[in-house]
């Protein structure tokens, strides 16, 4: 029970910081750069790509920090850096200044997500648990894109865009405040593993994730939907602004309406077959994001955007606890944190490789196309790699949690 209040702080936290951090990005951040400075695809895509590769640097730093210390210390100073940090952007008053702004940012930001993601294993060693309470923390993100991008939108509205950084900065030391209240399990020494050099220990825990056959696999999976959003972040404003027509509020409420879409998903994640947890279910899923997002950008009407967003948020709402969870069933205790930050380091990567060609093919087949074709690519993608995902399903030995009982359904991963 001690374990499960925890993880109701630790969703908590997750829901406040995360409803500020999706109203600043989604509507401040995007606003000011299509809006308040009339910012080019390319000069949008630079912004992002500031968030992205500083938010590489960070989460490397943050896994290493988690494994020396633990996530609840690692976030409570993270959110304090955090404030002023997010409070500067009132000040952008050119695109350059943003950019900027956005690089100091993405280094703050990068290790509350990490921190957050790695918190489950710290709570509890059981497996069962730790499927529900990642489903339980994504679920506590998803809601919170809802509260942000709504409160985000109004703001825009009716105060301005910088009224969004406050209200940010506010939520991260509301925050702060709730995770103090954690308490994190003690280490089994059998879990600790031997302390070098701070860089030799991030050398290591990089090497483990990416040789390690099941982690390599979940790592890449979960990246190649982040490639999409990617694409997403240097277009999707200007597809509202130039496709649909539409003021930037806008955009605030139609991801409100994603938001619901994502929490539907993660609270079905608890209520699937054991079998829905397995190499080929994560990469139908990766298939089934490249559909939602064709079908989100296949039309200028806004009310099939906002059905279409609806459909593809509730997809990748299953898909993200579902990869979450089998990579901490994967992790040793002592490289949860390292795991999670390479996680974190893949997923900016696949956001920031878009950048690199989305002006251009804008240019060239336009902002609509563009996201579609994007769409497309992925899904074909997924199915090739079909063949790697049986053999890893055929070879799996240990149960993992989330079927009662486990034989109900196949295992789903090694140790």
């Amino acid at each position: 029970m001690l374990a499960d209040r925890n993880a109701l702080r630790v969703a908590l936290a997750r829901f406040v910081s995360r409803s500020g951090a999706e109203a600043a990005f989604f509507v401040g951040i995007w606003g000011k750069a299509a809006y308040d400075f009339d910012g080019t695809a390319g000069e949008i895509a630079l912004v992002i790509a500031a968030l992205g590769i500083s938010g590489l640097v960070g989460s490397a730093l943050a896994g290493l920090l988690i494994d020396r210390f633990d996530p609840r210390r690692v976030l409570i100073a993270s959110e304090i850096v955090f404030v002023p940090t997010v409070l500067s952007l009132i000040f952008a008053d050119s695109l350059g200044t943003l950019v900027a702004l956005a690089a100091l940012l993405g280094l703050v930001t990068a290790p509350t997500t990490t921190s957050i993601a790695s918190f489950p294993p710290f709570l509890t060693a059981d497996p069962i648990r730790l499927a529900k309470m990642n489903s339980l923390v994504e679920m506590s993100s998803m809601a919170a894109l809802i509260t942000g991008t709504a409160i985000g939108g109004a703001l825009a509205k009716w105060v301005s865009i910088d009224a969004i950084f406050v209200f940010d900065a506010m939520t991260s030391l509301v925050a702060m405040a709730v995770i103090f209240g954690v308490r994190i399990r003690r280490e089994d020494p059998a879990e600790v593993a031997a302390r070098g050099s701070s860089l030799h220990e991030l050398r290591e825990g990089i090497r483990f994730a990416l040789t390690h056959n099941r982690l390599r696999f979940y790592l890449l999976a979960g990246a190649s939907v982040w490639t999409m959003f990617g694409l997403f972040s240097a277009l999707e404003p200007l597809f509202f602004r130039d496709v649909l027509g539409e003021p930037p509020e806008t955009i605030g409420f139609v991801n409100t309406v994603f938001g619901i879409g994502l929490v539907i998903g993660t609270w079905l994640v608890g209520r699937l077959p054991g079998v829905s947890r397995s190499a080929r279910a994560v990469l139908l899923l990766v298939s089934f994001n490249g559909v939602g997002a064709l079908m989100y950008v296949g039309t200028d009407r806004l009310a099939v955007v906002v059905a279409a967003g609806f459909i593809w948020a509730v997809v990748i709402g299953v898909f993200v606890p579902i990869v979450r969870t089998m990579l901490h069933v994967n992790s040793p205790r002592a490289m949860v944190g390292r795991v999670m930050g390479v996680s974190q380091m893949l997923a900016e990567g696949g956001k920031l490789i878009p950048l690199t060609v989305a002006p251009v093919l804008a240019a060239v087949f336009g902002v609509q196309r563009t996201l579609a074709g994007g769409g497309i690519l992925l899904g074909i993608a997924a199915l090739m790699f079909w063949r790697v995902a049986a053999r890893l399903d055929a070879t799996r030995t240990v149960p993992v949690g989330g079927v009662e009982p486990p034989l109900l359904a196949p295992p789903i991963s090694d140790l």
